[in-house]
C-alpha cells in the first residue's frame, strides 16, 4: 500500500498582475502548474536559477500568497476554506532567507520566538510560556541568557537559529526553509544544515528546502526538484538526479557544482549555456528553456512538454530527451 504523502501539490499557479501601461496589465506566471508530493518524514530539495519561482512555490504552499489556480492537500485533506488554512498553518511553519530583515529588531529573543505561542494561546501561564521559549532556544543551540537580548545583537547564524526556533515553536509537521543558509558563512552554513537534520530526527519534521546551491541541497535532500521559470523541469531521488541528470538544464546546474578533487575538476566537462534567463513576463512560447537550449527543435516552442514518469520515481519534461542521453 502507497503512503499517503503530507504534502501533495496539483497544478500550483501563481500569477501576479504586473502594469504595463495605464489601464493595461499582464501576468506574470512566478509559479506555472507545478505540481508534486512531500512523504512525511522527507526533505524535497527545490533547485534553480533566482527568480525560477522557488520562493514563490515556499511561500504559496503555505498561503503566504493566495493561489491563483490549484490544489493543495495536506494529510489527505484539501486546504480550501479559511478554517482549513488556519489549521494548516498551526501544523505548518517557514525559516525565511534573510535572518537580518525577517527578526523585528524591537523585539527581545524571547518575544520573537514566543510570539507564534501568543497568537495562537498556546500556554496556560507565563511560566509555561517561558519554560517553552527556553526549551526552543536550547534546541537550537542558543543559551538561556540570550533571551533578553535584541536580534541586532547577534551574528547571523544566531539570527538564523532564532528565526529557526520561531518557526519550531507551535511544533510543526511540516517546514518550509527558504534558502535559510544562503546569507550565512560557508563555516556557519554546515552547522546550521546539521541542525536540520538533527532538528528533522528529533522532531519527526517533513521539510521543502529550497536552496540555489547544490551541494547543500544534496547534503540534506531525500528527493531533489528543478524549477526554470515557473515550472517544474525535473524530480528524481538526489544520489539518481546527479548521477543520472536527464533535462539539458539539470546537466548544465550539476556540471558547474565545483568538484573537490582537483583530478575529477579537470575531467568535468562544464556545460555553459547561451543567452539570459528569459523574463517571466514574456516567456518563450512552449517550453520556457528552448531559448537557451542546444536540443531545441519547433515542437518545443509549439507545446510545453508533459512532466512525465521516464523511470520509477524520475520525472522529467522534456520532448527530445531521447537524443542526447
Amino acid at each position: 500500500m502507497m503512503q499517503q504523502p503530507l504534502i501533495d501539490v496539483r497544478n500550483l499557479k501563481e500569477y501576479f498582475d504586473v502594469s504595463t501601461g495605464l489601464f493595461s496589465s499582464k501576468p506574470l506566471k512566478a509559479v506555472d502548474d507545478v505540481s508534486f508530493s512531500i512523504k512525511k518524514g522527507e526533505t524535497l530539495g527545490l533547485v534553480g536559477e533566482s527568480g525560477c519561482g522557488k520562493t514563490t512555490v515556499g511561500r504559496t504552499l503555505l498561503h503566504l500568497y493566495k493561489p491563483t489556480s490549484g490544489e493543495i492537500w495536506f494529510k489527505g485533506k484539501k486546504i480550501e476554506s479559511k478554517k482549513d488554512v488556519l489549521e494548516y498553518r498551526q501544523k505548518s511553519a517557514m525559516v525565511f532567507q534573510d535572518p537580518y530583515s525577517s527578526l523585528n529588531p524591537r523585539m527581545t529573543v524571547s518575544d520573537i520566538i514566543g510570539e507564534p505561542l501568543d497568537v495562537h494561546k498556546m500556554y496556560a501561564d507565563q511560566k509555561e510560556r517561558q519554560e517553552r521559549i527556553l526549551e526552543l532556544m536550547n534546541r537550537v543551540g542558543l543559551n538561556s541568557e540570550h533571551a533578553n537580548r535584541y536580534a541586532h545583537e547577534f551574528s547571523g547564524g544566531q539570527r538564523q537559529r532564532i528565526g529557526i526556533a520561531r518557526a519550531l515553536a507551535m511544533k510543526p509537521e511540516f517546514v518550509v526553509c527558504d534558502e535559510p543558509v544562503s546569507a550565512l558563512d560557508v563555516s556557519i552554513q554546515a552547522q546550521v544544515i546539521n541542525m536540520f537534520d538533527e532538528l528533522q530526527e528529533q522532531m519527526d519534521l517533513t521539510y521543502l528546502f529550497i536552496a540555489h546551491d547544490l551541494l547543500v541541497v544534496r547534503h540534506i535532500s531525500d528527493r531533489i526538484a528543478v524549477m526554470y521559470l515557473g515550472k517544474m523541469v525535473e524530480l528524481a531521488d538526489a544520489k539518481e538526479i546527479y548521477d543520472h541528470p536527464l533535462h539539458p538544464y539539470t546537466k548544465s546546474l550539476i556540471s558547474s557544482v565545483p568538484l573537490p578533487d582537483p583530478k575529477k575538476a579537470r575531467e568535468n566537462k562544464r556545460i555553459v549555456l547561451s543567452g539570459d534567463i528569459p523574463s517571466p513576463l514574456n516567456a518563450p512560447s512552449g517550453c520556457p528553456f528552448r531559448t537557451r537550449c542546444p536540443y531545441a527543435t519547433e515542437a518545443c516552442a509549439e507545446s510545453m512538454p508533459e512532466f512525465t514518469e521516464r523511470s520509477a520515481g524520475h520525472f522529467v519534461a522534456c520532448h527530445n530527451m531521447e537524443k542526447f542521453n
